[in-house]
């Protein structure tokens, strides 16, 4: 049976919920235990199973605090939704590879969800506005050659 979009909207804003309080076990249960994670460009590429993509999430929220996922669009289908959300927090990390230097940061993210029966996300498929944190986070030159 497909879930509603009601249904899909409550688990993504679970997972947002758990994300913008830095709960990795929180995050990781709303995922689906074969779960197929992939954020386009990430060094490792995508992941398979909860525990695989535990990694993810642990740099993630050493690299970005403060932040909140507000979705600007929703798109559904037969048990799957495209997300389209404006991320806002700061970077004292180094998100994506880049020197945050705990400055303010803003950008777009689309997410390609698919879910289980038991309603669980079982795929997740993160496009990151690299352009718009590119901008915002410009690079020293001597810090980018050390």
């Amino acid at each position: 049976m497909s879930l509603t979009p009601e249904e899909m909207d409550r688990k993504l804003d679970e997972h947002f919920g758990f994300e913008a309080h830095d709960d990795v076990a929180g995050v990781l249960a709303t995922l689906a235990p074969a779960v197929e994670h992939d954020i386009v460009g990430w060094p490792t590429g995508p992941s398979h199973g909860r525990e695989a993509a535990r990694p993810f999430y642990e740099a993630l929220f050493a690299d970005l605090t403060d932040g909140h996922a507000k979705s600007l669009r929703r798109l559904y289908g037969d048990n799957f939704m495209v997300d389209d959300s404006l991320w806002s927090g700061k970077a004292p990390g180094r998100p994506f590879g880049l020197e945050g230097h705990g400055r303010p940061l803003s950008f777009r993210l689309l997410h390609v969800i698919e879910f289980s029966a038991t309603g669980q996300i079982c795929r997740e498929n993160v496009w990151v506005d690299m352009a718009a944190i590119l901008q915002q986070l410009p690079q020293d030159e001597m810090a980018v050659a050390a």
